[in-house]
């Protein structure tokens, strides 16, 4: 069996950072905008590294097309926030009784347009345009998101650790499954072995036993593992930010013919989804491979149960859900560097459901897996990768 390497990659240091800089500012001038305004999103820790918890009160950062980069924040954060800082610039701050939109407009001046990252809450939207007239105000996703949805060679080598770590997570608990056990204890048990193997701790985990399996997030309770139940586990952590996501389901015990027959669909539709995701095709072609897949076993059509109640796949990155997304309507055409989960779920309502998920990211010659697909139902972590002792 193959070993896996447990040395953490480099993080996303500064060059790249600016470079993500240069890149945001020539899509800038090409859409005549003279500054973004970032928010306390996921925008700001991939353009600027810093790492901030969205609220109420304004932090983020200006990106002026000419060059400059101002900080924003609180005063009362200024000692926190400037050990935060990696790119030069300069912190503007404002206090409690103050207004940071006045802040902003005033630094902008009063003729230019503004991008505002499309991830700030509404109610801070509303106040910038107490301060800033609309016809000034422009959407920030049209010049980010096709900058983060092609990720570079270090993103990726940060997601490929980070999924690793995951699957060897999958690998121990599906190991000291017992019967009685609760699934607040295998999530907790999980949590201590991401932290454990040099991850961020859960960045989410489902746990679900039985019929609870046929709910796609988990049921509310707290199920007790019993024999026979159909065992589904959704979990994944961060390493520098950037997000793994796996999901494994087999059977604790022995499977009937019916959960034999839905899991090999499942399989089968995973893999048709990912023949499917060839450079330049249509994100939606992926979904509709997926579709077909199941269909000619006898599930859906479309979104109808038995079969497939959501869309095939995400966006991953900085954020576990982002675009592009592999479902009907998104047209976006596969890219070197996009990365997706794969993971066409099939729900059989009240009784169980069965969703296999992994990720791969495009290449120039089609897609590659970070992690390979469960090898069976009966052993589904037989091919995993050594993880060294020690």
């Amino acid at each position: 069996m193959v070993s896996v390497s447990t040395s953490s990659p480099a993080p996303i240091g500064a060059a790249e950072r600016q470079t993500r800089l240069a890149d945001l500012r020539r899509g800038m001038e090409a859409a005549g905008v003279e500054t973004l305004l970032l928010g306390s999103t996921s925008s700001l820790r991939y353009f600027t590294g810093i790492d901030w918890y969205a609220s109420e009160r304004l932090l983020g950062a200006l990106v002026h097309a000419s060059g400059g980069l101002d900080y924003i924040t609180p005063r009362f954060e200024l000692e926190k926030v400037e050990g935060l800082i990696t790119l030069p610039g300069e912190v503007l701050t404002w206090e409690e009784d103050e207004s940071p939109w006045r802040l902003v407009a005033d630094r902008i001046g009063t003729a230019g347009r503004m991008a505002v990252d499309e991830r700030m809450a509404l109610a801070m939207y509303r106040s910038l345009r107490a301060e800033i007239d609309d016809a000034r105000l422009a959407d920030a996703d049209p010049l980010i998101h096709p900058l983060r949805s092609r990720k570079s060679p270090a993103e990726i080598a940060l997601m490929r650790h980070a999924k690793a770590i995951t699957i060897e997570v999958h690998r121990r608990a599906h190991g000291q499954l017992h019967a009685g056990q609760r699934a607040s204890e295998v999530v907790r048990f999980i949590d201590d072995q991401h932290r454990t193997l040099g991850g961020s701790g859960n960045s989410f985990c489902i746990v679900s036993f039985g019929e609870d399996t046929s709910l796609p997030h988990g049921g509310e309770g707290d199920r007790a593992l019993a024999s026979g139940d159909v065992v589904l586990i959704d979990t994944g952590t961060r390493i520098d930010g950037y997000s793994s996501d796996i999901t494994r389901t087999y059977v604790f015990s022995d499977a009937s013919p019916d959960v034999r027959r839905v899991w090999d669909a499942e399989k089968r539709a995973q893999a048709a989804a990912f023949a499917a995701a060839r450079p330049g095709v249509a994100c939606e072609a992926v979904d509709a491979a997926a579709r077909r897949s199941l269909e000619a076993d006898g599930f859906g059509p479309g979104y109808d149960l038995p079969g497939l109640p959501h869309r095939t796949g995400h966006g991953i990155g900085l954020d576990i859900h982002e675009g592009p997304y592999l479902v009907k309507g998104d047209s976006t055409p596969l890219a070197t560097g996009m990365c997706f989960s794969n993971e066409p779920m099939i729900v059989v309502p009240g009784r169980f459901g069965v969703r296999l998920e992994d990720h791969f990211h495009m290449t120039d010659a089609g897609p590659e897996w970070f992690t390979q697909p469960q090898h069976s139902l009966d052993e589904p972590f037989a091919d995993v990768p050594v993880w060294p002792a020690g």
